[in-house]
């Protein structure tokens, strides 16, 4: 099951007009790296729970669609029912050991290694951590010699944490965990399922792979996983021919010779880059966006349809989907939203 109702508040104001899920990482939705990583680990079927701006999930991939041999369902959960509650919905789906991996946090770990030692284990549950610096920010989790799970904390202070392994919020379960989840109740696997594993001293362990993880928290965060896939550090497909070291150049894109390039650069399918225009940095141009002349990009994204104006400056920016950036305008720093009333 790939979790994909919540509201991505922390990535607002990008989530004010798209669903987390469907922000776009090297021109391609979060959720279509996570379709691509179950599919290519011989996943055959995936549920997905879709809630906050479900309309925009619906309409990419409507309620049933196939991918790479597997099925993809999505479910419109008209409650927010929490992580744990989400899955407890769709129970009757579960009826084998399965996998919850969150459809809004980029990853490239091996499905595969995570349910070999769950069932070396033998366990009713198995969590993905990764290592973080700083543990305010997440779930951490103690575990033993022997791979378990001893205690959770929630965002402790990095002088106060029992550990720096993060719950990532992959999960592999038993389906005799959802008997822990009660019906048609907000419920959520670290804060209300797994305290309830260790008191029941259920077998509850943990996974520590070399893996990737972002959970794309913030803006900041949601930059550098771009620049993560872009330099090689995600084994995450990036679209388009690869030309030289560090360019990525999607189906009828046109960029001018006279354009300059530099660093890890994506330009999506049907964009135009025009004269003398310059890609600096990690830079990721998405589909059906113009770049007109003579103006500089460094260190940015831009989303679809977006634009930018002859002689303009960006540096370090988000520019949101169909956002028109002015001539001229030099901007640093930030997301650029249209305004849609």
């Amino acid at each position: 099951m790939a979790l994909a109702a919540g509201k991505g508040t922390r990535l607002f104001p990008l989530t004010g007009e798209i669903p987390k899920p469907m922000a776009p990482v090297v021109d391609t939705p979060i959720i279509e790296h996570i379709f691509d990583l179950l599919a290519g680990h011989g996943v055959k079927e995936v549920n997905v729970n879709v809630h906050y701006l479900a309309d925009a999930l619906l309409a990419a991939y409507g309620e049933e669609s196939r991918r790479d041999g597997m099925a993809v369902y999505l479910r419109r959960e008209d409650e927010l029912l929490g992580t744990a509650g989400g899955v407890k919905r769709l129970a009757d789906r579960f009826e084998d050991t399965f996998v919850v991996v969150s459809g809004d946090a980029l990853t490239d770990v091996n499905i595969e290694e995570l349910l070999a030692l769950h069932r070396e284990k033998g366990a009713i549950a198995t969590i993905a951590l990764r290592r973080v610096y700083d543990t305010s920010e997440f779930g951490v989790v103690e575990v033993d010699d022997e791979c378990n799970i001893l205690g959770f904390q929630e965002k402790p202070s990095p002088e106060e944490a029992i550990s720096t392994l993060a719950n990532t919020g992959i999960y592999v379960l038993e389906p005799r965990a959802l008997d822990y989840i009660p019906e048609k109740t907000f419920f959520d696997f670290a804060k209300d399922v797994f305290p309830k594993f260790l008191e029941e001293g259920e077998r509850f362990v943990g996974y520590q792979g070399d893996f990737y993880w972002s959970d794309i928290g913030t803006l900041e965060a949601y930059r550098q996983a771009q620049y993560d896939v872009l330099s090689g550090r995600v084994g995450v497909r990036i679209p388009g021919e690869k030309r030289g070291e560090g360019l990525w150049v999607g189906e009828d894109a046109q960029i001018h010779r006279s354009a300059s390039i530099e660093g890890h650069v994506l330009v999506g399918r049907d964009a135009v880059v025009g004269r003398d225009v310059k890609l600096l940095g990690d830079v990721t141009v998405g589909s059906d966006c113009w770049i007109r002349p003579n103006a500089t990009i460094k260190r940015s994204i831009m989303l679809p349809g977006a634009s930018v104006g002859d002689g303009a400056y960006l540096e370090d920016c988000i520019v949101g989907h169909h956002y028109d950036v002015r001539p001229g305008e030099t901007i640093r720093g930030g997301a650029l939203i249209r305004r849609t009333s």
